[in-house]
């Protein structure tokens, strides 16, 4: 089991982004997982995200799960749709804000995550880290990441599991502009839990 977990930089005005502290948490306790931490720029030009991701997203991954950060959650939300729509009230850290955009130009209007997510809320559940499934990914580049990831996948008919796990901000993000926000440990064992449950070899079953 080889599974690719990717972080992005902090955006939005704050120097942190809990996702990055995530992975560092992770990088090394666990051998079959390789992080990357991805730049917060929507497109495909260089410097892009997603020029920064697609150069491993080939390699024979058994799962790519993508981790965001979402200053409206209030637990860790595992997302089940990605959808063809870039329109964001925040800009990138380029200054870039795009409205009513697609992702991909003739693209599906939707892709399903192909994670197993009810089995990831379980874990998260099972550690008494609070979790529930998301019907949206939102418009802003978590969302973009998510829907690249799938559509490369149904492209080449890969069978690789992929989707994205949105985590709420830091308390000290939330100090200064407010709303929930969880701990860096408790969300890294919640994603540790994650992990191991797809390690293990979680039933594939969808809802």
């Amino acid at each position: 089991m080889r599974i690719l977990l990717t972080a992005f930089e902090p955006f939005g005005g704050s120097d942190r982004n809990p996702t990055i502290e995530i992975v560092r948490s992770i990088h090394g306790s666990m051998p079959w997982i390789h992080t990357t931490v991805l730049p917060v720029v929507t497109g495909v030009g260089v410097g892009s995200a997603w020029a920064a991701l697609q150069p491993i997203l080939h390699e024979p991954w058994d799962a790519i799960v993508h981790l965001g950060e979402s200053a409206k959650a209030s637990m860790i939300m595992v997302e089940r749709v990605a959808v063809n729509l870039r329109d964001s009230s925040v800009a990138d850290n380029t200054g870039s804000m795009l409205r009513d955009a697609p992702v991909i130009d003739g693209g599906p209007a939707a892709y399903f995550a192909t994670l197993p997510v009810r089995e990831l809320v379980a874990a998260s559940l099972m550690i008494d880290v609070p979790a529930a499934l998301s019907l949206s990914a939102g418009t802003f580049l978590c969302n973009e990441t998510m829907y690249r990831t799938l559509h490369a996948m149904h492209a080449v008919r890969r069978s690789t599991l992929a989707g994205f796990v949105h985590v709420p901000q830091l308390p000290e993000q939330a100090a200064v502009r407010g709303g929930p926000s969880m701990d860096a440990v408790v969300m890294a064992r919640a994603v540790e839990a994650m992990l191991s449950r797809l390690h293990e070899g979680p039933r594939l079953a969808q809802a």
